[in-house]
């Protein structure tokens, strides 16, 4: 089944839903299990979790698709990837959509190369002795060779901290038939100057991170825009901020200009210090206002 069949349109990020912390997975378990309840169509799972997160996960659901936003694939090799798939049930193994990204300078020593290194990657999981099909894996892909690369090797792409701009962009070089799925920050806040606020504090760890800035730079953004963890203009395009209606708003935008499926991940105040927590009250919120 083709992912944007399988996965529908709205999906749930959070890297709350991971954890080595064997006192959280009742937690975590419950929550995902509400969500598929809810009707999100895919539990996407943040801050590069192994497969034995995602496994958690889906033993805890029985429907819902879950991806990996992004496994790095400097930390986790392909052959233990293809394996840990091999190892699933059939039928978790169809609902597990991998998603694979080259991560940061600053978070992986082994930085180099990495259109080559994701390039390589792909090749280990189809030779893998179960390979891990290239319908079932997507690519934090940014720039254009690496969208283009999503195209030709995988499903499609699951680009992070972009704008409705880019969306299109991406939609123009993946083509028609390619799977297209967005993450769009959200802050419920009708208060525009606090929401910005709290999107400021969590956009702060984002922009020193060159992969992020030299794409927000191709899209139109300046040095100045960076100043001061964001300009409003860059905290606007980035975040879907306000109500129930707003956040609709943005979410046809992106939808609008190509994407296939969103991965919403909720923002809240002192995101930073509650990036691992699991904002049930407001997941229910969103499954409310938005076309799940």
């Amino acid at each position: 089944m083709a992912l944007t069949t399988q996965l529908g349109t709205i999906g749930l990020w959070s890297a709350g839903l991971r954890t080595d912390d064997p006192t959280r997975l009742g937690d975590i378990a419950d929550a995902a299990a509400e969500l598929e309840e809810l009707g999100y169509s895919a539990l996407w799972i943040g801050g590069n979790p192994s497969l034995a997160q995602a496994a958690h996960v889906l033993e805890a659901t029985d429907r819902v698709a879950v991806g990996t936003s992004i496994l790095s694939i400097w930390q986790h090799e392909a052959a233990d990837v293809a394996a840990q798939y091999a190892a699933l049930a059939p039928g978790r193994r169809e609902r597990l959509v991998l998603g694979l990204g080259v991560s940061h300078t600053a978070l992986a020593k082994q930085y180099a190369r990495p259109y080559s290194a994701m390039r390589d990657y792909l090749t280990a999981l189809d030779d893998a002795p179960v390979p891990l099909p290239a319908g079932q894996r997507v690519l934090a892909a940014l720039g254009p060779k690496m969208v283009r690369l999503a195209a030709e090797r995988a499903a499609g792409a699951i680009p992070y901290l972009v704008t409705a701009e880019h969306t299109a962009s991406a939609r123009e070089l993946l083509g028609p038939d390619a799977f297209l799925a967005p993450e769009l920050k959200v802050v419920l806040d009708t208060d525009l100057s606090r929401a910005r606020r709290t999107a400021r504090e969590f956009l702060s760890f984002y922009l020193p991170l060159p992969n992020y800035t030299n794409n927000l730079l191709r899209l139109g953004f300046t040095e100045e825009d960076f100043k001061d963890d964001g300009s409003d203009r860059l905290v606007d395009a980035l975040f879907a901020l306000g109500d129930d209606e707003a956040v609709r708003a943005r979410v046809e935008e992106f939808l609008a200009a190509g994407a296939d499926h969103l991965a919403v991940q909720v923002v809240l105040p002192n995101a930073r210090e509650r990036v691992y927590s699991l904002p049930r009250v407001e997941w229910r919120e969103l499954a409310q206002a938005l076309p799940l």
